[in-house]
């Protein structure tokens, strides 16, 4: 089977590391999904304004073999969030690192927009991609069917609810505005090391065209600098 990329979503994340697990666990963060030329026809995108929430089927770009003979893949894998030694089947995971790199996120629409270079263009939040992922297709998200109530959430709600304190000096944000410092505070909370790494090292991570560097002690992440790339 062949898939078509019909778009490509801008963020504020160049490489993996940072990234959040989870689509809509920091809703400040904003990407902005651009058609490629043959789909950049507005039609295709008639009553998406109706809808609130899209499914948004992409493939896994960075780190991964192009072709499906040079991936290895295991039954089990070690999530971060229980340690990374407890092993877990893959398929009762959303581990990236499975047979066919393919992710799904849902995400708020904040505005479709007509742009002169790139034709419509859908702003949404609550991402979970990195700059120029590719997208297969992209789906609205229906109420009625796809939200569960009595749904459960398996090993994942033992972690739920777990957050940092961000500590950030005044003179250490300054080179960043308060809209992406907001948005980076969420993103930390959620710390974004893996659970088996807690030997107080710096650790940096490249967001919205800046390198951040930050620190861990108990449940304190420190921020300890901010600077443009």
């Amino acid at each position: 089977m062949q898939l078509d990329v019909i778009a490509k979503i801008r963020t504020d994340f160049p490489e993996k590391f940072g990234i959040p697990r989870q689509s809509g666990l920091v809703p400040e963060l904003v990407g902005k999904i651009v058609f490629e030329p043959k789909y950049r026809n507005s039609d295709a995108l008639r009553g998406l304004e109706g809808f609130s929430h899209l499914w948004v089927i992409w493939g896994f770009s960075l780190g991964f073999a192009s072709s499906s003979d040079d991936r290895k893949w295991s039954p089990t894998v070690r999530p971060p969030r229980l340690g990374g030694n407890t092993r877990i089947g893959v398929f009762a995971t959303r581990s990236p690192n499975r047979p066919n790199p393919i992710g799904l996120s849902c995400v708020k629409i904040l505005s479709i927009e007509e742009t002169e270079d790139s034709g419509t263009v859908i702003i949404v939040s609550g991402i979970d991609m990195a700059d120029l992922t590719p997208i297969y297709d992209i789906k609205p998200y229906l109420p009625h069917a796809d939200c569960i109530a009595d749904a459960s959430g398996g090993f994942s709600v033992d972690v739920l609810g777990k957050k940092l304190d961000i500590v950030i000096s005044d003179e250490v944000k300054s080179s960043m505005s308060e809209e992406k410092i907001n948005a980076l505070k969420k993103l930390l909370e959620d710390d974004p090391r893996p659970s088996y790494q807690d030997d107080g090292r710096i650790y940096g991570l490249t967001f919205a065209g800046f390198d951040v560097q930050f620190k861990v002690e108990e449940k304190v992440l420190s921020v300890i600098s901010i600077k443009k790339v």
